[in-house]
């Protein structure tokens, strides 16, 4: 499917075959947050650290639109929750992708959680969303995580259901958490054809992020998605650059984060 192919590569980097992505949809959950509150300001940022793409909702794209220097891949986030709802992780749609495709969107991303309440629903929502992506010739990034009373987030047979469920349903691309084991997540990888990014994490230290995503790409990952630990700091563009030195160049961690510094 060509216009697949095509879009893609506004995603991922032809070069390397992998992506970093930083998602923004964060203000739909959360509200008006640290490093969120000028969005013109922050994709410029993330821009001229060589992102290869951003993730905003529909209402953002306008004021997040980049009007100078170089392209950086669009996703337009098709699903949404918020953080004062009693079940904050039951996710909705609150977008096409026909609309997103007027947006300018080179892909749609949506978000399941596999493990809450209505996992049921959110599945049913995926499938239609990914049958109306391949109408439209459209990559569908799939966020999909394990989240339930009971469940470990970061068990390797979780995320590997995440990952078969995702792959299952015909993403594109599958974001998902990394299990904090090489060994397993390569296992993860080798029994799926879709390229595997990797969720930045809760906001933590540098360095053990960028071990955990040199990590994640020498078991085969695609790269990653990271939002907080990007944008919630003083030196966006240059902590951007340097993940993407671990993630395309593949320089050391230690090494890149010294750069920065």
């Amino acid at each position: 499917m060509i216009g697949k192919e095509i879009r893609l590569e506004r995603i991922m980097d032809r070069n390397t075959g992998r992506a970093v992505i930083i998602p923004m949809d964060h203000g739909f959950t959360l509200g008006q947050i640290e490093g969120l509150l000028d969005m013109q300001t922050v994709v410029n940022e993330v821009s001229a650290g060589g992102a290869n793409a951003i993730i905003l909702h529909k209402g953002m794209v306008k004021g997040g639109h980049r009007r100078y220097g170089h392209d950086i891949g669009l996703i337009v986030h098709l699903s949404a929750s918020t953080s004062m709802n009693p079940d904050p992780n039951d996710k909705v749609l609150i977008c096409t992708v026909e609309e997103a495709i007027t947006l300018g969107a080179d892909a749609v991303s949506i978000h399941i959680n596999l493990g809450a309440p209505q996992e049921s629903k959110m599945i049913e929502a995926a499938g239609v969303v990914s049958r109306e992506c391949s109408r439209w010739a459209i990559p569908l990034l799939i966020m999909i995580y394990p989240r339930g009373e009971g469940i470990d987030p970061n068990d390797p047979r979780a995320i590997a259901h995440c990952v078969r469920v995702a792959e299952e349903l015909g993403a594109d691309l599958i974001k998902t958490n990394y299990p904090q084991d090489e060994k397993a997540f390569r296992q993860i990888i080798a029994a799926c054809s879709v390229p595997v990014l990797v969720a930045g994490g809760e906001k933590g230290g540098d360095l053990e992020s960028l071990k955990m995503i040199d990590d994640a790409i020498h078991a085969g990952g695609a790269g990653v998605c990271m939002g907080r630990n990007a944008f919630q700091r003083q030196n966006t563009t240059e902590f951007v650059h340097t993940i993407c030195r671990v993630v395309h160049d593949r320089e050391n961690p230690d090494k890149a984060l010294g750069r920065l510094s």
